[in-house]
């Protein structure tokens, strides 16, 4: 069974920073890429920024030079640094990995969320 478990939301306030995290565990042979993504109340879930094993990264426009990504194979443990949050990047978080291999299956997972609150 494959779980993902984020940690680091909370709130801070405009212009401050978190770090989030999130490890894969169980067990894993390998992840082809993993990423974070968030979604406000009445709207709909975006991804913010995705890397591969190789080191590739994507990031949205919305956050670009102000989120960093960045992951350890070793712990299948991806981070997401944020920096220069804004009341607009209040929202719950959630961490993804996608073709998550197994002894028994091949398959993509989501963590459970992690909030995080920008007060201006």
């Amino acid at each position: 069974q494959v779980q993902l478990v984020e940690s680091g939301g909370g709130l801070v306030q405009a212009g401050g920073s978190l770090r989030l995290s999130c490890a894969a565990s169980g067990s894993i042979f390998s992840i082809n890429a993993m990423g974070w993504y968030r979604q406000a109340p009445g709207k709909q879930r975006e991804l913010l920024a995705a890397i591969t094993t190789g080191g590739t990264t994507t990031y949205a426009d919305s956050v670009k030079g102000r989120f960093t990504i960045s992951g350890d194979n070793a712990k299948n443990t991806v981070y997401l640094q944020m920096n220069s949050l804004k009341p607009e990047d209040t929202a719950v978080y959630y961490c993804s990995a996608v073709g998550v291999v197994t002894r028994a299956s091949i398959g993509d997972y989501w963590g459970q969320g992690t909030q995080v609150t920008v007060s201006s």
